[in-house]
């Protein structure tokens, strides 16, 4: 992080600290890349994150500077060089930044790897083609992000979000006292197959009123749904009832968003 960063919140020391443990656990256990959702074969279109690559690749990002928001261990911004983009990442975490170079550096892949957090960057104004965002933006403060996000985008720059989300109702649902003491509990082994959750202190699902707020630095804004029962009730490893649950919101359409679980939210920078 530059000297001119401002410094860092509560919220953001405990992230950190959070992804020290995080990053020791995968150094532990050995991560890999998987390249088949860059693949060109049968596309998997009821998954978000395929979903979301197949958007990119139809973009054809060859030669475009692309910027990977909270690029975790750096499996986004591996791919997307792979495709042939020239890609920065930034994460807040020195942990998993530490993973992330090594893993490119063993691929031969120049990627432009930072430690700055997202409401404050260091890049200057005007300069990426593409911005891509998984599961970052519930992690940090939408209006300053999306604010940097504009900021350092060119005008009409894709930008591509994957987000975990909870309609707002359906969040006052999840915090019951029913669900969250007798069902929760009971569904999260089955869930996570006996392991912990990934989830920080201080993360929470974005809802619609969030959506409208990164909606509105995008033009031509297209939202797609996912996972009304899929990672709730039922892991994702179970691929037919994964494609029913993704038809059904389809068939929902914009309605879909009071039952999702995730959404793919798409568009140009203003």
């Amino acid at each position: 992080m530059s000297p001119s960063t401002p410094p860092m919140t509560d919220r953001q020391i405990r992230e950190i600290q959070y992804h020290k443990g995080h990053a020791a656990k995968a150094e532990a256990e050995g991560r890999s890349v998987a390249f088949d959702v860059i693949g060109r074969g049968r596309r998997r279109w009821w998954n978000a994150s395929w979903a979301m690559y197949t958007h990119l690749m139809n973009a054809d990002l060859r030669g475009k500077k692309v910027l990977v928001a909270g690029c975790g261990f750096g499996e986004d911004a591996i791919r997307l060089a792979k495709l042939g983009a020239c890609v920065y990442a930034f994460d807040l975490s020195p942990d998993v930044l530490k993973i992330a170079r090594r893993t490119a550096e063993t691929m031969q892949l120049a990627i432009d790897f930072a430690q700055q957090p997202m409401e404050h960057l260091d890049y200057p104004a005007g300069v990426f083609d593409c911005i891509v965002a998984r599961d970052i933006l519930h992690h940090v403060s939408i209006a300053p992000a999306m604010s940097e996000m504009a900021r350092v985008a060119r005008p009409g720059a894709m930008f591509v979000a994957n987000e975990v989300y909870s309609h707002s109702f359906t969040h006052k649902l999840r915090n019951s006292r029913f669900v969250n003491r007798v069902l929760y509990p009971r569904m999260v082994d089955y869930i996570y197959e006996g392991d912990t959750p990934y989830i920080t202190p201080d993360e929470r699902k974005l809802d619609e009123r969030d959506i409208r707020k990164i909606s509105a630095h995008l033009a031509d804004s297209r939202s797609q749904y996912f996972s009304f029962i899929v990672s709730r009730l039922v892991p994702a490893r179970y691929a037919p009832m994964a494609k029913i649950d993704r038809l059904f919101l389809r068939l929902l359409g914009g309605a879909g968003g009071a039952l999702a679980g995730r959404i793919l939210l798409t568009g140009r920078m203003r």
